[in-house]
């Protein structure tokens, strides 16, 4: 879609919406020249719940041997 500098500036917000609810670049003109482009801007992907921070964390010791302490729920009251 084409449109021209006088007429953008008049309408700039109704063709702000109708860009972002379009998806449809916007042309303007000066004296039947291009001169801008208004783009909408495209969402960025969701990131998947499961597995975001795969990788982030380390391992610091050995986790799976034995500890000497006695939990206190392994005690006897």
């Amino acid at each position: 879609m084409e449109i021209s500098a006088g007429e953008f500036k008049a309408k700039c917000l109704k063709l702000m919406d109708n860009v972002a609810r379009t998806h449809e670049p916007l042309v303007i003109t000066k004296h039947g020249k291009p001169v801008a482009m208004m783009v909408p801007v495209m969402p960025e992907p969701a990131t998947p719940l499961f597995g975001y921070m795969a990788g982030t964390a380390t391992v610091r010791g050995d986790i799976v041997a034995p500890l000497d302490v006695e939990w206190e729920a392994e005690s006897e009251a």
